[in-house]
């Protein structure tokens, strides 16, 4: 069975370029988002087991995706993929559930690393 995952970015290229990253037999279900608001919106129709998310984004940005899903006790597998590569951002993110954090542009083998770290793959 396909797992379900969504990738959350402002920017369509962006997306692109995390689709690209993907292990290539990973058996997967995409769905993208622009914001948090509709990462939220996917990961309640049961489209986001693992959730790519981009920090910067308008509408909803990834702390307060982050900040909802733990307020509301929500699992989901999120790896934070962010060209803001401060050390306070990181380490922020990772306090308010995140798995992993990936900076920008992402490859495959990055993305392999994380998900076989944590068996998903």
């Amino acid at each position: 069975m396909a797992t379900p995952i969504t990738i959350v970015d402002d920017s369509t290229m962006s997306r692109k370029l995390m689709i690209r990253a993907l292990p290539k037999n990973w058996d997967v279900e995409i769905s993208q988002a622009q914001n948090g608001q509709e990462a939220m919106e996917a990961y309640h129709q049961g489209k986001a087991d693992i959730m790519f998310l981009d920090l910067t984004m308008p509408v909803m940005d990834g702390y307060q995706v982050l900040e909802t899903l733990q307020k509301t006790g929500l699992n989901s597998f999120v790896i934070v993929v962010s060209a803001d590569i401060q050390p306070k951002a990181q380490e922020r993110v990772m306090q308010m559930g995140a798995m992993a954090f990936l900076k920008k542009p992402v490859n495959t083998e990055e993305v392999t690393a994380v998900l076989t770290e944590y068996g998903i793959i």
